[in-house]
């Protein structure tokens, strides 16, 4: 199989219902997401199947919705119903909170790291929110692009904060608190910032 074409060499590329200019701000998003789907691969690589089986099992399904995300981005189709639904949303949730239970309580900022694989999460939850950042353009040029996917995004970028905890936490390895963070995760203050909102 050729898996080169040379549609592409004068700059357009083709999407699901019509061509566009590979700088398109819908090819960056797409193109975004698929990076994402990268260093989720990567993580995967890293992590030991005894100790993070039910881990492993979450990504290579957060790769499959990332798939469809990128699809449903990459469509302009009246006649293509989009693959990612809320149900991927509700999960993620579900996840983080089971998450914030398993690893230690947060009280300041922490930078980064720790485990190699926890380090390629916390990649991968940047490269989300940029890809957040670019649909959300998207949107606004676009206001029929699939806003769920802006949603599956913001909470899979939380998701991702929170898995990268855990790794740490399997595998002993303390997360480094930002020196001159305040406490910004104290019990009480959330509990205020819940009574205002």
């Amino acid at each position: 199989m050729r898996i080169y074409t040379r549609t592409g060499d004068k700059g357009q590329t083709s999407i699901i219902g019509g061509r566009v200019d590979k700088d398109d701000i819908r090819v960056e998003a797409y193109g975004t997401v698929d990076e994402v789907n990268c260093f989720v691969g990567q993580a995967i690589t890293q992590l030991d199947e005894k100790l993070f089986k039910d881990i492993l099992d979450d990504l290579e399904k957060v790769q499959h919705e990332l798939f469809d995300c990128g699809g449903d981005l990459a469509s302009v189709s009246k006649k293509r119903e989009a693959k990612l639904t809320e149900d991927s949303i509700t999960y993620l949730e579900s996840k983080i909170d089971e998450f914030i239970k398993e690893a230690p309580e947060l009280e300041r900022f922490i930078l980064p790291g720790g485990s190699p694989a926890a380090a390629s999460i916390h990649i991968a939850r940047t490269v989300t929110r940029r890809a957040e950042r670019l649909v959300v353009s998207l949107l606004k040029a676009d206001p029929s692009a699939p806003i769920v996917c802006l949603q599956y995004l913001n909470r899979l970028s939380d998701y991702f904060f929170a898995l990268a905890r855990v790794i740490n936490f399997r595998l002993n390895v303390k997360d480094v608190e930002y020196v001159r963070s305040a406490k910004v995760f104290r019990e009480g203050k959330r509990k205020e910032d819940s009574k205002e909102n």
